[in-house]
């Protein structure tokens, strides 16, 4: 059925409630899979175009309307009629609705805020202040009537806005407040859109309906992000992606993110969600006509938590409008900013913190925060300034139910039932947007107050750890989160994560609880084995274990203990098995270079940096690449290079190697077959003939630019070698050439 536009604008201009409960009802249903990119649009009617040339065959055929897909977008009458839908029902949703029509706009809003090209009536201070109240953000300032002007009535057309606001003055005493609006129970994914790579935050439109992914979450975890930004709803991710967390190149998370996306438009989560008292309110608050006996203060019945059911509702389907415009507008992002919405968001989700019970229902509402941090450089600044890492610690503490031993000790109950969906959801958001705010901190010495913060946050990050959730799925995603937030922290205060008490069934190492580290050890050879997005699911776990092992000798040697244990097979190349220490050899000649980087810096810190042993485990040619860039290639370690003290401990060989040691070949790590000489036989002109040609050969292809000769210098670094190898002249060369061809005459 085809849904008429005009007649919705129409139905809203006289106020008609129920109409326009019936009309938008129709339009929710045809549209609710339906995502608005001019680039599809464009497509299909260059389609047509193209269809209806040959079928009538006409040579100089002219489109009916310039509009049909060269004129620009604002000719689109699609595009036109949704805008002016837009700007009414931002106006319509500021009188007294009764609660399904509230909730029948609230939710077409939500589907028309997917299309970027029609978010210009959204994007005012107006209708973005109007949203937020609606979605329970109250500490900010009223929506004034500032929006009233030419461009708003070019939207609506001939919609008296002011006959709906002297409705609304009139009936202004049975306003409610919005302090009561709460999420929707039904939470459908399909609504906000974004990239899985949290660093670009740019999404190509999709080909069709059943592509449409879910948004505002990467940029994933990771997506997350930044650095993670790494973010869809489920991840704007996000999800920032995990990859954003790598420590050479913080970004936004998720957004990374996005970054990959950490859910997929199939996921729907299921919440519930206390219920409210209704207050009253003064003119301009947006509320609801009660129903029942709700206004006579009679007791709750049957009515009046159907009318609670629709505050969820209308808070889920504002601040998922909310959250998809301001991740589509980059205007909506620098109003958003201008008008404190992250300032009215701490405020909510502090005064949930103090509350006796954790609060339910802030998936959004964290959503959203990570968005603004993720987008919003500046405001990132502002929540850290404004102790945020404390606020999200504790958010995140309450999230997980976490209960405190002694010190930084977080005691963990095995018989507990796994996380459920809804905790892991709202942890995850945590995560991310705590990484937005963190990244920037690895290098920083914190002072002694920044510090007890720091470690206090990775307690409840060691917590999350060895959390089991849900699904497996769930699991490693809050872990790779965690992972991503630890490796943006200071490495001083990572010291948190081994001074936990040994309980029966720990991992122990020298007498310290190892579980963590083998946790994140399983974690990173989870990774390995799916060898899938290695830049952003392996790198930030590769980064966090190689710092720790600088820092803490531990860790150092209970994972060297793992990956590279004494020597014993050295008729196989490093590269070869399916050993932690083969698989992390292979990655060192990834055609990444990120990816390559850090497996390199894994195993040569866990070597004490030490060439020789990293040769030794690794093979020369594998190696190259790490000593090159460290410009250890002649095979000294120079004393202080890399700013860390390690024990003197030494590398004991095994049997096995040290009977074999004098026949294995350093370039290739394994005992290589011996090899006839090829030079047997031939007299010492004739070796110096095969020298000569050799030399020859490598000089013609260094003048043509297709090699270029390197050696290594004194300082253990590759340089050009100047000429060394043009010692013959041209001469010499032709007369080489010309004996060659005399002995092949």
């Amino acid at each position: 059925m085809a849904v008429d536009v005009e007649r919705i604008i129409q139905c809203i201009k006289q106020g008609d409630q129920d109409s326009v409960q019936t009309q938008l009802h129709g339009y929710n249903t045809e549209f609710s899979e339906c995502f608005f990119y001019n680039v599809e649009e464009r497509e299909r009617r260059k389609q047509e175009e193209l269809e209806r040339f040959r079928q009538n065959k006409v040579r100089d055929y002219v489109p009916d309307s310039d509009s049909d897909f060269d004129s620009e977008d604002s000719e689109d009458p699609d595009l036109i009629l949704r805008r002016r839908l837009a700007a009414a029902l931002i106006w319509f949703i500021r009188m007294q609705l009764q609660p399904g029509v509230l909730r029948v706009c609230l939710r077409t809003l939500r589907i028309l805020s997917r299309d970027r090209q029609a978010l210009e009536p959204l994007v005012t201070d107006t209708a973005l202040l109007t949203l937020a109240r609606l979605g329970g953000i109250t500490s900010i300032p009223e929506p004034q009537e500032v929006d009233r002007d030419i461009e708003l009535h070019v939207y609506v057309n001939d919609v008296d806005i002011s006959a709906i606001d002297e409705q609304s003055d009139a009936e202004s005493g049975l306003h409610a407040s919005t302090d009561d609006v709460t999420d929707a129970a039904d939470c459908s994914e399909t609504d906000i859109q974004a990239d899985a790579s949290c660093t670009s935050w740019t999404t190509e439109p999709t080909a069709s309906k059943a592509q449409a992914q879910s948004d505002t979450d990467s940029l994933s975890s990771d997506k997350a992000t930044p650095s993670h930004c790494e973010g869809e709803v489920e991840d704007t991710e996000s999800h920032m992606t995990e990859g954003d967390a790598n420590r050479e190149g913080h970004g936004t998370h998720g957004v990374s993110h996005q970054t990959d996306a950490s859910s997929s438009a199939e996921t729907n989560v299921t919440e519930t969600y206390p219920d409210h008292d209704c207050t009253s309110a003064r003119h301009n608050t947006h509320g609801v006509l009660a129903r029942g006996k709700r206004d006579t203060g009679t007791e709750r019945g049957e009515e009046e938590d159907e009318e609670e059911d629709d505050r969820d509702v209308w808070r889920k389907e504002a601040m998922k409008a909310l959250c998809n415009i301001i991740y589509n507008s980059q205007r909506a992002q620098e109003r958003a900013s201008a008008l404190r919405l992250l300032s009215g968001l701490s405020e909510k989700l502090k005064e949930g913190t103090q509350a006796p019970e954790p609060p339910r229902g802030q998936f959004y509402e964290l959503r959203l925060l990570f968005l603004l941090t993720a987008l919003r450089p500046e405001l990132r600044v502002q929540l850290q300034q404004e102790r945020g890492v404390t606020m999200l610690t504790t958010a995140l503490e309450q999230c997980l139910a976490v209960q405190w031993g002694e010190g930084y000790e977080v005691l963990t109950d095995p018989t507990a039932p796994p996380v459920s969906k809804e905790a892991s959801q709202h942890a995850i958001e945590i995560l991310k947007t705590l990484f937005n705010i963190t990244y920037s901190t690895h290098r920083q010495d914190p002072d002694e107050e920044d510090a007890a913060i720091y470690r206090h946050l990775v307690a409840v990050l060691r917590h999350c750890l060895l959390l089991l959730c849900d699904g497996e799925e769930r699991t490693d995603e809050l872990q790779g989160h965690t992972v991503n937030v630890l490796s943006a922290l200071p490495l001083q205060c990572l010291d948190v994560l081994l001074s936990v008490r040994l309980s029966k069934g720990s991992q122990e190492w020298e007498g310290i609880n190892m579980d963590c580290v083998h946790t994140l050890l399983v974690f990173m050879e989870r990774r390995l084995d799916r060898g899938q997005k290695l830049k952003e699911k392996l790198t930030p776990v590769l980064n966090l274990l190689t710092e720790s092992c600088r820092v803490h000798r531990e860790t150092r040697h209970y994972l060297r203990q793992q990956i590279l244990p004494p020597l014993r097979d050295v008729a196989n190349r490093p590269e070869q098995g399916s050993t932690l220490r083969g698989r992390l050899v292979r990655l060192m000649t990834h055609v990444d270079t990120d990816v390559k980087h850090c497996a390199a810096e894994l195993l040569f810190v866990l070597c004490k940096e030490n060439v020789s042993r990293f040769v030794k485990y690794t093979g020369y040619g594998n190696a190259a690449g790490l000593l090159a860039a460290r410009g250890l290639l002649s095979g000294r370690s120079r004393v202080g290079a890399s700013g860390r003290q390690y024990s003197s401990d030494s590398d004991s060989d095994t049997e096995e190697y040290r009977q074999a040691k004098g026949r294995i070949n350093p370039v290739t790590g394994r005992v290589e077959e011996e090899q006839p000489d090829p030079m047997e036989g031939m007299t010492e002109e004739e070796k110096e003939a095969e020298a000569r040609k050799l030399i020859n050969m490598f000089n013609r292809l260094s003048r043509d630019n297709i090699i270029q000769p390197m050696s290594v210098t004194a300082d253990g670094r590759l340089a050009p070698l100047s000429g060394k190898l043009r010692n013959c002249t041209v001469a010499e060369e032709r007369e080489s050439e010309e004996e060659s061809e005399d002995e092949v005459d």
